[in-house]
């Protein structure tokens, strides 16, 4: 069986994801500070935890779920959006913080050809002068992706690295808090989860340390690599 950790599981493209890979036979594996029932195990992380112990306590947790075996994906997908100075830690936290955990999940959990996903931004590819913290921490995202695609990086042998940017998710939060948005160039989490999946079995070609662009227009999705 295939093993798969989300983290971020608990979140709106979090649940898609764990629904979508466990209906076609994964074992998945959600990581947040909330359970979500769907999936077979939960790896619950405390708000109050720093850095270290947070990924101390994940890596113990993978080894007890995992039982010996080993990922063949994992997605993190934690984040969020706040405005500059007030907030810029939480942004960090959210999705820096989290992606280095993954990060050195996928080093010691990941199997040999695995596949790990970060949470970019399209919006972070260029200046975000209305939302800095933002930008600061999704560009971040991109260059550790870099990093992790680079030789000696850690991760096991053949893993792919790679990010998602979309420019807007199709969200319930997002269309409470934009309604009168144009919802038909906002991306579908089914379409996201579609992709990903084709990423982790080989049938969607993929080379590691590029972006995934995500662009939708008129209800269809487009994703490139850049």
């Amino acid at each position: 069986m295939n093993h798969l950790a989300v983290y971020g599981g608990a979140g709106a493209l979090g649940r898609v994801l764990v629904n979508y890979f466990k209906e076609r036979g994964w074992s998945v594996t959600n990581i947040d500070l909330i359970e979500n029932k769907a999936a077979q195990f939960n790896a619950l992380v405390q708000a109050g935890e720093g850095l270290q112990e947070q990924a101390t306590k994940l890596d113990q947790t993978m080894e007890t779920s995992l039982k010996g075996e080993k990922l063949k994906a994992l997605f993190c997908v934690a984040g969020g959006w706040a405005d500059f100075i007030k907030n810029s830690d939480l942004m960090l936290q959210q999705s820096v913080y989290s992606s280095l955990i993954a990060a050195r999940l996928a080093a010691r959990h990941l199997d040999n050809n695995g596949l790990l996903v970060l949470t970019g931004a399209l919006a972070a590819l260029n200046p975000t002068p209305g939302m800095i913290g933002y930008g600061i921490s999704k560009a971040a995202v991109h260059h550790l992706v870099q990093d992790l695609a680079a030789p000696n990086s850690g991760l096991p042998e053949g893993a792919k690295v790679t990010a998602i940017c979309p420019v807007t998710l199709d969200t319930p939060a997002n269309r409470q808090g934009m309604p009168n948005a144009d919802f038909s160039t906002w991306t579908s989490l089914e379409a996201v989860a579609k992709q990903l999946h084709g990423y982790s079995t080989g049938e969607i070609p993929l080379t590691s340390g590029k972006l995934i662009e995500i662009l939708t227009k008129n209800g269809e999705t487009s994703f490139n690599q850049v």
